[in-house]
């Protein structure tokens, strides 16, 4: 029989070959190198391009946040440990860095479940959506997903559960090994209220868009106006292209963060004994993984953020391409969008000037009047040479001359 009631067996620094951390630490640090860089690129294109600053980006942009940070807090602790082969910031290190770990990486996954909803509710729900979709409800529920995040967070310091070292013992964790009343609630309530309910709920969004777009689809060809329903299907594929990026982000994200809960849920289950140092650390990397997915995947399906990166980091253009195609159609929308402006701008310069335009035309045909005025009687009964008699005596003039 297992005994449960036992703590998990600790490993030494003996225990584990030395190359094998080193390998684990610069990997977790070339890792958290592109995450960092990667992630400040995003936030760099959405906040340089004012097109992408809209309410619905907001969520992407919070996403490279909290993934920037979880970069930026998790593998250069990581990596120094590595060096020394055993945890070496003592137990507060340990609170810091696990607590960080769960704010950032619980905050991405609200993220993403909050971009599922947003795109729900405009593809499904239209007329709803206007009321979510003002900078200010969506400001308000970004600060909601940091203060779930944040709860989740603080627990294990207060009390239920608790932070430790975990696997190589150079990164820490919630205690999910331990089989204990209040280290087994934590566990299994954290996973359903962080990543399974919010998975379902992900796969209705997605499921409820797909009938809607395929529905709209249908009803779209039974309408008779050309023009109105060229509008209505590039609307419905615009809304569409936003989302299947979202989903592609998510799946990432999903299946990074499956093999740590497929750990978690073992240990849960009162086999944490079975599990190795290397079991344990190696889903722990691959989770840490996924705030470098974010980057990557905008840079290779976002054309206007390819675009924006192209123009404004030139020693990446060998990495990101566009194609002729991609930059002819924003330099013609770039122009249209211009001739528009101007257009509306000298259309309102004519509007505004009708009225000094018609005095001004009525003032020059009264001077023209003044100016030819009503010639005097002797002068009509003048005998007047016409133009083509006096061209002709200049052509006989011409012709007598030797």
């Amino acid at each position: 029989a297992l005994n449960m009631s036992t703590q998990p067996h600790t490993v030494t620094k003996e225990e584990i070959p030395g190359h094998v951390l080193y390998a684990v630490g610069t990997c977790v640090l070339i890792i958290g190198s592109i995450g960092v860089i990667g992630n400040l690129l995003v936030l760099y294109a959405f906040y340089s391009n004012k097109k992408l600053r809209t309410p619905q980006n907001y969520f992407i942009m919070n996403l490279a946040v909290s993934d920037f940070l979880m970069s930026a807090s998790q593998a250069p602790m990581c990596f120094v440990n590595s060096l020394h082969r055993e945890w070496i910031l003592g137990d507060i290190g340990c609170n810091l860095y696990a607590f960080c770990g769960a704010l950032f990486g619980i905050t991405s996954m609200m993220t993403l479940l909050a971009i599922s909803v947003d795109r729900y509710l405009v593809i499904t729900k239209p007329l709803q959506s206007i009321q979510w979709s003002s900078k200010r409800r969506t400001v308000q529920i970004i600060a909601v997903v940091w203060l779930y995040s944040l709860g989740w967070s603080v627990a294990p310091l207060l009390g239920w559960s608790s932070y430790v070292p975990e696997g190589l013992m150079i990164s820490c964790t919630w205690d999910y090994v331990t089989y204990s009343p209040a280290n087994r609630s934590y566990t299994m309530i954290l996973c359903c209220c962080v990543f399974f309910i919010p998975l379902v709920i992900i796969f209705h969004c997605y499921l409820s868009m797909f009938l809607a777009i395929r529905r709209t689809g249908r009803d779209v060809q039974k309408l008779g106006s050309c023009s109105r329903k060229s509008y209505l299907s590039q609307s419905m594929k615009n809304e569409w292209k936003l989302a299947k990026i979202a989903f592609v982000v998510i799946i990432v994200f999903v299946l990074s963060w499956s093999p740590y809960a497929c750990v978690t849920l073992i240990a849960w289950a009162g086999r944490g004994n079975s599990l190795t140092p290397y079991s344990k650390s190696v889903p722990a990397v691959i989770a840490k993984a996924s705030a470098i997915y974010n980057p990557i995947i905008y840079a290779i399906i976002h054309p206007r953020y390819r675009k924006t990166i192209h123009k404004a980091v030139p020693c990446l253009r060998f990495l990101i391409r566009i194609s002729k195609n991609d930059l002819l159609r924003g330099s013609i929308n770039e122009s249209s969008f211009r001739t528009s402006l101007s257009s509306h701008h000298s259309l309102a310069g004519r509007t505004k000037s009708t009225c000094v335009s018609s005095v001004s035309t009525g003032e020059a045909t009264w001077s023209n009047v003044e100016l030819d005025p009503v010639e005097p009687a002797h002068e009509k009964l003048k005998p007047r040479r016409s133009h083509s008699f006096s061209t002709s005596l200049r052509q006989e003039k011409r012709d007598l001359l030797p």
